[in-house]
């Protein structure tokens, strides 16, 4: 029997990845962050100086690319060819990076073979996140959420973030930023963010997350009962 699958969708600072990382640990499921593997890219192509729209080179640059997750204490680490990059991917620069990569094909087809190996490799289950995993990498996932928040709340949320990782930002900036790479996600061509019809859909604007985590959990375990069943 395959690992049961878990999509959780939604736009950035909606509470994805705190989440996944809380729902991962209580059910002893695998966590992939499928943003961060596009943050990598990203990182990756900035160092390399490759423009985000050279699919060319984007796509020779996939062939060599080697993404891995691991837990390190209460942290999902991000490991980009051996190199720990979990803070580095979590700039602006490389948030709106990732926003353009991932709006080319070449680059979604290169990295859903990986995305859905990942996730297939675990032992009982996987919690995927990202923006298309309930529409694209896992149509057939045995349990879909898109947890969304008002612009204002994710904005607040990001800016709290970066202050504490010591990046200077403003919340005015964040909130310009975020609104452009919402803009830039629901827009493309290619898998754009939206909810899969059959997913359930959770507002955190003004729910704690501990309410959003205890009600995904609930609905997990409802339908792991009926599959054992």
């Amino acid at each position: 029997m395959r690992p049961f699958i878990v999509a959780i969708d939604g736009p950035a600072g909606a509470g994805k990845s705190t989440v996944s990382k809380l729902l991962a640990r209580r059910l002893g499921f695998a966590l992939v962050d499928t943003g961060a593997i596009y943050r990598c890219v990203a990182l990756m192509a900035r160092r390399e100086g490759i423009a985000s729209d050279d699919d060319a080179k984007l796509g020779e640059l996939l062939s060599r690319i080697h993404i891995h997750f691991q837990v390190v204490g209460e942290d999902n680490h991000v490991f980009l060819d051996g190199q720990d990059v979990s803070s580095e991917i979590r700039t602006p620069e490389i948030s709106m990076g990732a926003s353009q990569v991932s709006s080319r094909p070449v680059v979604r087809s290169g990295l859903l073979a990986l995305q859905r190996r990942l996730a297939m490799e675990a032992e009982k289950g996987a919690i995927l996140e990202g923006r298309d995993i309930g529409t694209v990498v896992f149509p057939d996932a045995d349990a879909k959420f898109f947890l969304e928040a008002s612009p204002e709340v994710r904005a607040r949320r990001r800016f709290e973030e970066l202050f504490q990782k010591g990046v200077e930002s403003s919340l005015e900036q964040v909130l310009s930023d975020q609104t452009q790479r919402d803009r830039d996600d629901s827009a493309r061509a290619v898998a754009p963010l939206k909810a899969a019809e059959d997913a359930v859909r959770l507002d955190s604007s003004s729910l704690p997350l501990s309410e959003v985590v205890h009600e995904m959990e609930n609905e997990i375990q409802r339908r792991l009962a009926r599959r054992g069943a």
